[in-house]
């Protein structure tokens, strides 16, 4: 596939690397708090200078730091909320090896096979370029194949652009491994599922009669049953992203905001919970896709590895964006996701394009 990158690893018998020196560490004086001179890291495969040895940072995630552990020798990256008394925090503000730190950023760099400095559609992102879906169903087809872990974050677009059943579909057939989303995500999908509409809106769109209660409606019904679940095992939620999700063992992160109405019981309100339920699945991911929603997003951009080690390299992570406008891939990648593929496009476009294509798929290699 185009969007794959070979890694290219440090060259440590390099001079500049032999004869640099170790990082140093200072503990932690106080929980959830760090040293003044604490290292900041990105999400580049980042390399730790340790009793001569260079090693690579475990769990790695962008704006934490570096916490060695020196019973097994390793060094993790942990988030400052994380951070207990006494842990060993990497100092240096340098990240060019030459205090014990090196964040290699360009180890997955493409060299342009056209350096034409005048060129029209330039731009990475716009939606006048083509979308090749068949490579994003390659993307999705190999995850499966390889056992990879995918998350899927969703905005309520997906269910207003009337895309629920193909998501269902997605689900059903295990091509997503755990679902992110907001409250209203949740809310708007049992709402369709219960009374046939989004936010009060009909299937053509159309506003109904005391339609702008039928969403508290829906998490009436999700509290009178005690959680989505029991709604689901009382027979009262027969369809539906959430069904489907609760039907076939497919984990969700609900993750609030400071606008949810309700909220739904799984909804997480605190927002520390909700990116430490978040990171405990970034860690594994393999593939991440994004539709419609700019935070939910972002949020997940910030925690992702960016790339995985396999087969003795570094993978990057396949990370698609898609959104009716520039702007959400643009503001991802202006965020950090350097990895990220924006597709412009709506909700029920890309989700219908894919899903026919899986389906032609599966059927060819019945």
């Amino acid at each position: 596939m185009k969007h794959k990158t070979e890694y290219k690893a440090p060259d440590f018998e390099d001079e500049k690397f032999r004869n640099s020196a170790d990082v140093i560490f200072k503990p932690a004086l106080k929980d959830k708090t760090l040293p003044d001179e604490f290292y900041s890291t990105s999400n580049f495969p980042t390399y730790i200078k340790v009793n001569g040895v260079w090693k690579l940072a475990k769990e790695p995630r962008m704006d934490s730091t570096l916490v060695f552990d020196p019973s097994t020798g390793d060094v993790f990256t942990r988030e400052m909320c994380k951070i207990k008394q006494g842990d060993l925090i990497a100092i240096t503000s340098l990240e060019d090896g030459s205090e014990g730190v090196f964040a290699h950023s360009d180890g997955f760099s493409q060299q342009s096979k056209n350096n034409d400095p005048f060129k029209f559609m330039k731009t990475d992102i716009s939606r006048e370029k083509p979308i090749d879906y068949d490579e994003f169903v390659d993307m999705i087809v190999e995850n499966k194949r390889g056992k990879g872990y995918s998350i899927w974050i969703l905005g309520p677009a997906v269910i207003h652009a009337k895309a629920t059943d193909k998501m269902s579909w997605l689900i059903e057939n295990d091509y997503v491994s755990v679902m992110f989303g907001g409250n209203a995500v949740g809310v708007h999908d049992i709402e369709n599922a219960l009374f046939g509409t989004t936010l009060g809106s009909d299937s053509c769109g159309v506003p109904t009669a005391h339609g702008h209660g039928t969403h508290m409606r829906a998490i009436n019904e999700v509290r009178k049953a005690g959680s989505i679940e029991r709604l689901v095992e009382n027979g009262k939620l027969k369809s539906g992203i959430m069904y489907n999700c609760v039907t076939h063992n497919v984990p969700y992160v609900l993750a609030g905001s400071i606008r949810d109405d309700g909220p739904l019981p799984e909804t997480i309100t605190d927002i520390l919970d909700s990116q430490a339920a978040m990171r405990e699945h970034t860690k594994k991911a393999t593939l991440v896709i994004g539709i419609a929603t700019v935070l939910h997003t972002i949020a997940t951009g910030n925690m992702l590895p960016t790339y995985i080690e396999r087969n003795e390299t570094l993978e990057t992570i396949p990370t698609i964006c898609v959104d009716q406008t520039e702007f959400v891939p643009n503001k991802l990648a202006d965020r950090g996701t350097h990895q990220a593929y924006g597709v412009v496009t709506n909700a029920q476009d890309f989700l219908e394009i894919v899903t026919t294509k899986l389906e032609k798929y599966q059927k060819r290699c019945k």
